[in-house]
């Protein structure tokens, strides 16, 4: 299999510095902007707290038919988000590829903030979230077990398990660079990144260890990232709701989620190596490799689409057959439209070498595919409930601004974390970005002239 060269352009030398110094000290603008999301994020607190001294009732839910809305939409969107710090870390650690050297740290950032976000849901659709702690499979006097075959356990045991081995592997790989930086700063940083870099003194035996563990996780996580949504697909394939009960939802929401999340890395990635100045560790080349992958899961989420239509058709099931008709031509046939041209249409335009390779098209088609991502969840959860077995259930459903005070807090949140992520931590890992640019030999030995 041949190297894909990351194409960095940066010295030995000047990695610590350059990444360093994109730790800097913030400017009024960083804190208005962060002020503003922490509003938004709050507003969507406030929302969720109504909710609960409310009830579901307070929603845009329409019972008998539409008993989901956009909280369970929003919980497959966040799932797949987190897919691609795994997909860039994980898997092609393991194949090797080394173009993520200078982009997998961000990537895992966001999908600890992402899982965070879609861990929120499990607790609205409990009800009382304070009792969260009924869904952890503890023996008590009691002798009260929760139902494992309850989709409900299915989330809570999905997001609980990839948050484990996703802060693991994320922590893992920051040790190094925690090491670096205790060693340039004094007084209370010091200490607070010497607490967390584990006496890292970056000795032979450190590193073998370091490259042993980072491996085996590497490959737990591989795993994870396939099986993670194939549970969460699951929800949706048991039921024998029209639109639902499929074989092809494990695969289809698997590509789904990496084909999202790709989208969010190169939206937090191109302004990101902007604003910091390290277009010469994150380069094009990295960035039209990320659009060449997309370009790759878009073709499978629009073959799926298209085996998902023909199904329904070849299956002659009336029921089946009528949920998907009016997927295209019923009261939400724009929403279904729009979603085939953002996730489809859009990435492939980075077939032209022109537009993969510019910043503000990968940043412009990456946020269209996102949003018809966040669309295409709506159209599996909510357009599948509207039209039913029974003419009686049929309804026409729109969320509240409950529902979506908590949808724009979540992408607040993302936002902010992230921002607080780059300012207290690395957001290129100075390790491996140091083992990519080669490390300077003395004259007399082998010399590489600069």
């Amino acid at each position: 299999m041949p190297e894909i060269e990351p194409d960095l352009d940066v010295k030995f030398e000047d990695v610590d510095r350059q990444v360093l110094g994109t730790l800097w000290r913030p400017s009024l603008v960083f804190w208005f902007v962060a002020f503003l999301l922490f509003l938004g994020f709050s507003y969507g607190l406030a929302a969720w707290g109504y909710l609960v001294a409310t009830g579901m009732g307070s929603t845009g839910l329409r019972p008998p038919g539409v008993m989901w809305g956009i909280f369970l939409g929003n919980f497959v969107f966040w799932i797949g988000l987190a897919h691609s710090g795994t997909l860039i870390s994980a898997i092609l650690y393991l194949f090797r590829a080394r173009f993520r050297t200078s982009i997998n740290r961000s990537a895992e950032a966001m999908t600890m903030i992402c899982i965070m976000m879609a861990a929120s849901y499990p607790l609205i659709h409990l009800g009382r979230s304070w009792i969260f702690y009924w869904l952890f499979p503890y023996p008590d006097q009691r002798q009260i077990w929760p139902d494992f075959i309850s989709p409900l356990m299915f989330d809570f045991l999905a997001v609980s398990t990839y948050f484990t081995v996703s802060l693991i592997f994320w922590y893992t790989g920051l040790v190094p660079d925690l090491a670096i930086i205790r060693d340039r700063t004094v007084g209370l940083g010091r200490r607070i990144y010497g607490y967390f870099a584990l006496g890292w003194t970056g000795s032979a035996s450190q590193w073998h260890h370091y490259a042993t563990s980072y491996l085996l996780i590497a490959g737990l996580a591989t795993a994870l990232v396939i099986s993670v949504h194939t549970v969460v697909s699951w929800d949706f394939a048991l039921p024998i709701q029209p639109g639902w009960h499929s074989t092809i939802f494990p695969p289809y929401f698997v590509a789904g989620a990496i084909h999202s999340g790709l989208a969010m890395v190169l939206t937090l990635l191109v302004p990101m190596r902007r604003i910091f100045g390290i277009q010469n560790i994150i380069t094009n080349r990295t960035l039209e490799l990320i659009a060449e992958t997309t370009l790759l899961t878009g073709g499978i989420l629009g073959y799926s689409y298209v085996i998902e239509h023909f199904m329904a058709w070849y299956s002659a099931n009336v029921f089946e057959h009528q949920t998907f008709v009016f997927r295209a031509t019923g009261y939400y046939a724009w929403i279904f439209w729009l979603v085939v041209f953002c996730a489809i249409i859009c990435p492939l335009f980075f077939f032209f070498r022109g537009i993969r390779t510019s910043p503000i098209w990968l940043f412009v088609i990456s946020i269209l595919i996102n949003i018809g991502m966040w669309w295409e969840r709506f159209v599996i959860v909510i357009q599948s409930l509207a039209q039913n077995y029974l003419p009686y259930q049929w309804g026409f459903y729109w969320p509240n601004w409950v529902e979506l005070a908590w949808t724009l807090a979540t992408f607040c949140f993302l936002l902010l974390a992230f921002m607080l992520f780059a300012k207290f931590l690395p957001s290129v890992p100075i390790a491996e970005v140091k083992k990519e640019a080669g490390m300077p030999m003395h004259k007399g030995g082998l010399y590489r002239e600069e």
